[in-house]
Parts: C-alpha cells; sequence; structure tokens
C-alpha cells in the first residue's frame, strides 16, 4: 500500500500562500493560487494538487514564470478577445481571462477569449466551473509541452489538452474535466513518486510499444529529444479508435495554440503555455434555473440506470463531488509530495505543514485516487 498522510487543509492552505508570497506574489493572489492546488487535493485530482508544488518552486526560482506579470489585451472583438499573459502565473492569467468571458457572455450571449504566453493553470475544471457557479457554461481549455503521440507517430507532438466544460449548480452541477491524452503527465509523476508501475496503456516507447514503466516513461519525455509519450484518447494505433482522441488534442490545439497566436505544443520548451475560456449565457435557453433542473434530471436518470457490475452509475463530476465532501477538513498527501513541501518550505523560510495522527491509510489513498 502507497504511504499517505493526511494535512490540516487549512495548514496547507496557509503553507502555501506563504510560499508564493515569499516568491513575490501579492497575498490574495498568493492565496488564489494556493486554493487551486488545494481544490485539486480536496476533489481528489492529486495529480494537479499539492504535488505541483515543486515544478511550480523551479520554475519561479528559474525566472520561467514572472509573479509581477498581468495579462494584457492583444486584440478585443465584442464577443471575443486574445490576451497575452507574459509568462505570469497560469491559475492568475485564466482566472482573469475566464472573468473577461464571463463579462463578454453577460453583454453578447458568449464570451470566448483565448491566451497566450502563459504558464501550468492546474485543473482545467476549475475555471469551467468559475462560469457555472455564476450561472452560465463555462469550458475550459490548454495546450501544453509536447506529451501526447499522435496515431502512428513515436514522438510527442501535442500536449495533454485537456477540455472542461460546466453547467449548473450545487450538488447537480455537472463538471466534465478530461485530458485528450489517456491520462494527464501528472498521474504518471505521482506514480513515479510512488514507485509504482502503470497498469493501463497509457503510454507508449519511441517504437510505438506500450509501456507500463512510469519511471522509464518520464525518463523518456524528459529527453531531448523527448521519445514516445502519452497515448491518446483510445490508445496508441486505430484498433481502439486513439485516432479519435488524437482529433480531439488537435482541436484543442487549434483553439488555444492556434487561436491565440502563440506557441503550439510542438514548439515548447517548458514555459508559453496557451488557453482558451468560454463563457455562454443561458438565457436564451430558459435561464439558468431551467437548464440547471434539466441537467439534474438528465444525471438522475443516468444515476439511476441498473448497474451490471455492481458500480453505481455516475455522471461526470460525482466522484470528485463525493471526495471533496470527504476531504473538506484535510487531504491526503502522498509521502513523497508530503517531504517535498518541507524542502520548498526550508527554501523559502516558511515552516512547512505537519501531518495529523494516522488513523485510515486505506481511507486517504482511496481518496487520493479518486
Amino acid at each position: 500500500m502507497s504511504d499517505y498522510v493526511r494535512v490540516a487543509a487549512q495548514e496547507l492552505q496557509d503553507f502555501a500562500t506563504a510560499v508564493f508570497e515569499r516568491r513575490g506574489f501579492a497575498h490574495d493572489d498568493a492565496a488564489f493560487i494556493a486554493l487551486t492546488l488545494l481544490d485539486a487535493d480536496r476533489h481528489g485530482i492529486a495529480s494537479h494538487g499539492m504535488q505541483r508544488m515543486a515544478m511550480y518552486d523551479h520554475k519561479l526560482r528559474h525566472g520561467m514564470i514572472d509573479p509581477s506579470a498581468r495579462a494584457t489585451v492583444v486584440s478585443d472583438a465584442k464577443a471575443c478577445a486574445v490576451l497575452d499573459g507574459h509568462s505570469g502565473m497560469g491559475q492568475l492569467i485564466s482566472r482573469d481571462a475566464m472573468r473577461l468571458a464571463i463579462a463578454k457572455a453577460r453583454e453578447h450571449g458568449i464570451g470566448l477569449v483565448t491566451v497566450r504566453d502563459s504558464n501550468h493553470f492546474g485543473t482545467a475544471g476549475l475555471y469551467a466551473r468559475l462560469a457555472a457557479d455564476q450561472g452560465l457554461i463555462g469550458v475550459a481549455s490548454t495546450n501544453s509541452n509536447p506529451l501526447t503521440v499522435p496515431t502512428h507517430a513515436g514522438h510527442p507532438a501535442l500536449g495533454s489538452n485537456p477540455i472542461a466544460f460546466a453547467v449548473g449548480r450545487g450538488d447537480d452541477q455537472f463538471v466534465y474535466d478530461a485530458a485528450t491524452s489517456t491520462v494527464s503527465l501528472g498521474k504518471i509523476e505521482v506514480l513515479v513518486k510512488l514507485g509504482e508501475s502503470i497498469e493501463g496503456d497509457w503510454a507508449v516507447d519511441g517504437s510505438g510499444r506500450v509501456n507500463h514503466d512510469s519511471a522509464d516513461v518520464m525518463d523518456n519525455i524528459r529527453a531531448t529529444p523527448r521519445i514516445g509519450g502519452l497515448t491518446p484518447l483510445g490508445g496508441s494505433g486505430e484498433l481502439n479508435a486513439g485516432y479519435k482522441g488524437y482529433g480531439l488534442a488537435t482541436v484543442v490545439e487549434i483553439l488555444t495554440g492556434v487561436l491565440s497566436g502563440g506557441l503550439l505544443s510542438l514548439d515548447m520548451k517548458g514555459q508559453h503555455i496557451c488557453h482558451c475560456f468560454a463563457a455562454i449565457d443561458l438565457e436564451a435557453f430558459g435561464g439558468a434555473a431551467t437548464v440547471g433542473e434539466r441537467v439534474a434530471s438528465l444525471s438522475a436518470r443516468l444515476r439511476a440506470m441498473d448497474s451490471v457490475d455492481g458500480h453505481d452509475v455516475l455522471v461526470p463530476g460525482d466522484k470528485e463531488r463525493l471526495a471533496a465532501a470527504r476531504n473538506r477538513a484535510s487531504l491526503p498527501i502522498d509521502r513523497a509530495t508530503f517531504d517535498q513541501l518541507a524542502v520548498i518550505g526550508k527554501r523559502v523560510g516558511v515552516t512547512p505543514p505537519a501531518a495529523l495522527p494516522k488513523t485510515s491509510g486505506l481511507e486517504s489513498e482511496t481518496a487520493a485516487r479518486q
């Protein structure tokens, strides 16, 4: 069983906020960045939670992220806009971009904002939820470093290129957030930390063969040039329709890198990431309350279907919602990440959070994996 500890959520929030403040961010901005990481861990998305602190710490120390940068408008035409993030923190640039998309949707019925020259922004679903929480449909996507191997290729050319979609509010909010690669790279990173192999056919080597060695996959992705990488949704080759995931990843590449005029995943080397955010007003479709009721009804009908294998029929967002309810006061953190936080804290003079007394390791691990 993998080694997890539980840490008080408020301690993690205070710690991460203090670290980002020491790295040059204003308190409110630092608190928002910290909140995005806790939000991921709270919803069971460990790949984008506190384990990402090491990556942000590295990029901030090496000048790849400018704490003082703010997005500026490159072009603005009615419902659409392009922003330049000037190598700022992805979470802050993305928060402001989605706010602009929401404002445009209020005025024009729809708002679409693309961003160039940003950085890793955390989970796409968080930004989609920002719009859904205000009674709109929210859509968010991003490209990234080349990670995903196109069908029949041997080297990565597209990012994990996630798409997030959210609508409705409260317990019946529908939230879909998924990479167009079989998994995000963060899940491979977590397996490496835990010393575990890859169970699924998530990655291939340079010859297109499935690779289950998580450490080898990471070494290959870090190589110059990169070797192999993640499979697109559907897997490698055409037998299980991996070309559909490849196609979806390319759609995201167009929405982000092409529309913004920024870098394509093919050309990235760790930064200058591009995003796309959309918000859709629901007045023309009966209003937010009516659409929310329809979404809740659809979800209820899907959940009520008979199971053929003993597992409940769920809708996107259900597992994350259950994890969030379980992880309100404390969060499960894998031991390797927990130790990394101590190193980061020492580096900037911030006392790291303490582990809570151990109760049920199984409960912690289950929460972390959902």
